[in-house]
């Protein structure tokens, strides 16, 4: 299924125009100037550009690729020094650097021999010509690059006649290879023994590229068939989802890359909503539009009844491995994303309104390093969710709170991914449920996090400046274990309770009163929680921190706003009394 719908994206209208048979765009380096009768014009004319990330390694453009891994396998008229002038590598044993320049003559000639273009005569006067003469014009060039010949301002690569002769050589059927059924167009054709092209872009993966398709031990094998063929595809079938693969991948329209996955995305008809945006750059008006034109109801649009395709790719060495594949509609798609937003709705840190996260936040909110401790299994979680409306796997919940006794805190990601953890594991959830401070709640872990919130803004009122808080020496204990040690802090507080009652009778009030509604529901402490307990612990102690902190927030500016009365009022005297 994956890959007829791969091989059937290649129909789509408006794609580049297709390359040549067995062709691929290739970062060629070297470019060596020929006249007709095979004598080189200058030096070899080198593309790379270092500050260039596209051309960094050579212009890249299209030339012959077939995969070859320890097997010597010549490319037509564009192949490294070993192969072209029989100049080896640091390390490269003679004997074989050898055999591969003998190889790549030998393809010359049959090259010439069945193109009979005077291009592909001139490079193969050269080259035998070559070894009586001096190379040292070739001794700064990167041996391991590519180079390719033009002569007479045309490169022998592009003719029609030497790819044809190209796609003719590497045709299966030339090869006696066996006839079997192809599983992407059901046809019995001659099939592929090992895929001619790779996948290019798949995080770790080799910089050569990845095999889709391939077995090296009889272990991977698919009904003892080696190699290849234990998914039988035919040549033209494998070039076209390897390309469709790559166009994805090199497009970033259509990819989104994160922890160690590549995820691509398309649909079977063009359409204008861009998934991948939703995915990697939500803005508010963006998420807002999406949710509008779901919820107001209507007909459905026709281009949602359209095939949405969506498939996550990480590398294993030289593998690809497929880590999921979602065949939906647009629709289905999009809907299933308006409520992956609504779930991790909620208020910011200091009670402002809701920012929609992106995968890259989420994801990132598991690990203390994104960079290297983030693997493709957390994003792909969230992928699938976001696309098919599926419940959230509840270790990202376990990764999300462990983070939070790690850092003993909560921050705005963590908040977001819990809350849409649990939103999506219940089948009740209603759409303003846990976005803030909820005084009802039932769980008694939501309480407790609420109550060291206010336990921490008692001590910080208390002794203003301090660097670290009890939640900076109790928050993991108090998350998971709150009989443990709620008493002891209670007790402490009593000590800054009583101070503030002295100081500040007004902020001592407040926080009494504060104290005393989050104590209420809570009939006494659990001595262990959940992991969904402590889920719900984090969220409350977020949400109270939000509501204080909007409160505050509030205050001053009601105060801020009464003295700007007070000022403009001419009847107040410059002393602040009053002669009205």
């Amino acid at each position: 299924m994956l890959l007829q719908r791969l091989s059937e994206y290649m129909d789509r209208p408006g794609l580049p125009s297709a390359l040549p048979r067995l062709y691929a765009l290739q970062a060629v380096r070297y470019i060596l100037e020929l006249d007709g009768e095979g004598r080189l014009l200058g030096l070899p004319i080198d593309t790379a550009d270092a500050a260039s990330p596209v051309s960094r390694r050579g212009t890249r453009r299209p030339a012959p690729l077939i995969q070859r891994a320890v097997a010597i396998k010549p490319l037509l008229l564009a192949d490294n020094a070993e192969y072209t002038f029989g100049l080896g590598r640091e390390g490269s044993r003679a004997d074989r650097v050898a055999a591969c320049h003998l190889a790549y003559l030998d393809l010359l000639r049959a090259c010439e021999a069945a193109s009979g273009e005077g291009a592909v005569s001139a490079v193969r006067r050269f080259l035998e010509g070559a070894g009586s003469r001096d190379l040292t014009f070739l001794a700064d060039i990167d041996r391991g690059a590519l180079l390719t010949f033009r002569v007479d301002g045309q490169f022998v690569i592009d003719l029609p006649a030497v790819q044809a002769f190209w796609a003719d050589y590497n045709d299966p059927a030339a090869h006696a290879a066996p006839l079997m059924e192809c599983l992407v167009c059901g046809r019995r054709r001659p099939v592929l023994a090992r895929l001619p092209g790779k996948l290019k872009g798949v995080p770790g993966g080799q910089t050569a590229g990845t095999s889709l398709i391939s077995a090296n031990a009889a272990a991977f094998e698919s009904y003892g068939q080696p190699a290849s063929l234990g998914a039988p595809t035919c040549a033209d079938c494998a070039e076209r989802f390897t390309r469709a693969i790559n166009g994805l991948l090199a497009d970033p329209a259509t990819r989104v890359v994160l922890g160690g996955m590549a995820f691509v995305a398309w649909t079977r008809e063009p359409v204008s909503f861009s998934f991948t945006t939703y995915l990697s750059q939500p803005t508010p008006e963006l998420v807002a539009e999406l949710l509008q034109s779901l919820w107001r109801g209507g007909p459905v649009p026709p281009l949602d009844e359209t095939a949405f395709y969506g498939l996550v790719l990480s590398g294993s060495g030289g593998r690809a491995v497929v880590r999921d594949w979602i065949d939906t509609t647009v629709g289905q798609a999009k809907a299933s994303l308006a409520r992956w937003f609504e779930r991790q709705r909620i208020v910011g840190p200091s009670g402002e309104e809701h920012r929609p996260l992106g995968l890259y936040a989420l994801a990132a909110a598991t690990v203390r390093e994104p960079r290297t401790d983030l693997g493709p299994a957390v994003p792909r979680a969230l992928l699938h969710a976001a696309l098919t409306g599926g419940p959230m796997p509840w270790n990202l919940l376990y990764e999300a709170v462990r983070r939070n006794r790690a850092e003993q805190t909560v921050d705005r990601s963590r908040a977001a991914l819990i809350k849409l953890v649990l939103a999506s594991q219940d089948p009740h959830h209603l759409e303003d449920a846990m976005v803030q401070l909820d005084v009802g709640h039932p769980s008694p872990g939501y309480h407790c996090g609420r109550l060291l919130a206010v336990l921490e803004e008692v001590q910080r009122a208390a002794m203003p400046g301090i660097n670290a808080t009890i939640v900076d020496r109790f928050f993991g204990t108090a998350s998971t274990a709150p009989a443990s040690v709620f008493g002891r802090l209670m007790r402490g507080a009593q000590a800054h309770l009583a101070k503030l009652e002295r100081d500040r009778p007004a902020t001592y009030a407040a926080l009494q009163r504060r104290l005393e509604e989050v104590l209420g529901p809570l009939p006494g402490f659990p001595r262990t929680l959940t992991l969904q307990e402590q889920g719900l612990f984090a969220l409350g102690y977020y949400h109270q921190r939000a509501a204080d902190r909007a409160a505050a927030r509030a205050a001053a500016e009601r105060r801020h706003g009464e003295t700007e009365a007070v000022s403009a009022d001419p009847a107040i005297s410059e002393h602040g009394e009053s002669f009205a």
